[in-house]
């Protein structure tokens, strides 16, 4: 991280809901496999019982409002969690609904206005709402509760580093994507570009597009005028050979759950990158409750959400989409996130207009 991560001159990052909700951002999951943005609901829910759905029939089962955000326009991110769902069903006295969200800012928001009592959501979020929101516990995937960033080209660009990047057209993820748009753009300033008043305005040295991770990696792949992509290594690291993480970053060998994959889709796909940067561990993105959810439930479900198994969060066989991409969760508060604050310090980032 640059010297400068705790200017003074920070700015405010704003967005704004339009008449169809709280429009265009997406965070990151921080995934092995599934990725990172979608669209959907809105995630402000039907705006009924804030309470957990427990108003009414006392004699019936309460209700949980789930609020999922997919990372990647092309994962049914509800199909994909069931398992956990049910997993949750069987232990608790409970019937989770969940509600697809389109996007971060959406799911955040929609815990703000009690219209969620769960949430899959992003570590920029959390640092957002850490006034209304109780961290369950931290997501892990095959024993790792951290994952990384990268930067890639492709192998004919030219590109040999990151300041070959100036004047150049970048593909990020999502504006709010910690592994997509936020770590990167710290990479980038580290390197010597002048990011400007990147992801909320313009960069100096480069021009940026924003979208989810899958896009920003196909776009580069697809476009001659898009020299490099910006993604979580989920996305990434199965079109670049292995031995390049292995000379770049010993922290992704020993720690990221996506090492072993690193190259696998080369050969099917006909897609190889080549990889320009990989950042430093990034703690993985958590599950949290609503703080004001005033039910015993709550608990209950916390407990079970902390004991779940890679078991219980495995698809049956016949199942034929994407697998739910974290093995299990473990306890979390919100200084495991004092990374994400010290990233939007370096950007300059406020969010608390956002949130």
């Amino acid at each position: 991280m640059s010297d400068n991560r705790w200017s003074a001159n920070r700015r405010t990052f704003v967005k704004t809901a339009g008449a169809g909700g709280v429009v265009g951002l997406a965070g990151c999951t921080g995934g092995g496999g599934s990725g990172d943005d979608g669209s959907g609901d809105d995630g402000s829910g039907d705006g009924s019982s804030s309470d957990g759905g427990t108003a009414g029939d006392t004699d019936s089962t309460p209700t949980a409002q789930f609020i999922l955000n997919p990372a990647e326009a092309d994962v049914e991110i509800e199909q994909q969690y069931q398992p956990m769902f049910e997993y949750l069903e069987s232990e608790v006295d409970v019937e989770i609904q969940p509600d697809r969200a389109e996007s971060y800012t959406a799911t955040l928001q929609a815990m703000r206005n009690d219209q969620g009592e769960i949430a899959d959501i992003s570590p920029s979020a959390v640092i957002a709402g850490e006034d209304i929101l109780d961290i369950v516990g931290i997501r892990i995937a095959y024993g790792a509760a951290q994952y990384f960033s990268t930067t890639t080209t492709t192998p004919d660009s030219g590109i040999e580093s990151l300041t070959d990047l100036e004047g150049e057209l970048i593909y990020m993820g999502d504006i709010l994507s910690v592994s997509g748009t936020l770590v990167p753009l710290t990479v980038l300033q580290d390197a010597g570009l002048d990011i400007g008043n990147a992801p909320d305005g313009d960069a100096e040295d480069f021009d940026a597009e924003y979208s989810d991770h899958t896009t920003a990696r196909e776009q580069m792949v697809q476009r001659d005028d898009v020299m490099a992509a910006t993604t979580g290594a989920f996305s990434s690291a199965p079109y670049v050979p292995q031995e390049q993480f292995e000379e770049m970053s010993q922290d992704f060998v020993d720690i990221s759950a996506e090492y072993e994959g690193a190259g696998d889709e080369i050969e099917s796909s006909g897609t190889e990158l080549q990889l320009l940067a990989v950042s430093d561990p990034i703690p993985r993105a958590p599950l949290v409750t609503r703080s004001n959810w005033d039910d015993s439930v709550k608990g209950e479900i916390e407990e079970a959400i902390l004991n779940v198994s890679e078991d219980d969060l495995s698809h049956g066989e016949d199942y034929d989409g994407e697998p739910l991409w974290f093995t299990g969760v473990q306890d979390g508060t919100i200084e495991d996130y004092e990374m994400i604050r010290t990233v939007l310090d370096e950007l300059g980032l406020e969010f608390q207009d956002l949130a």
